[in-house]
């Protein structure tokens, strides 16, 4: 999928914005969790 229609999708579906948003946020905090649980105390 090129840019072009990324953003040409994001533009017909505004709400989409604020998933894609709110996914990048829980997986970057999944990932800050997961890389903390690998490390001994």
């Amino acid at each position: 999928m090129s840019d072009t229609n990324v953003a040409e999708f994001l533009r017909e579906h505004p709400r989409m914005m604020g998933v894609l948003f709110t996914m990048t946020l829980l997986l970057t905090q999944a990932g800050t969790v997961a890389a903390g649980n690998g490390h001994s105390i």
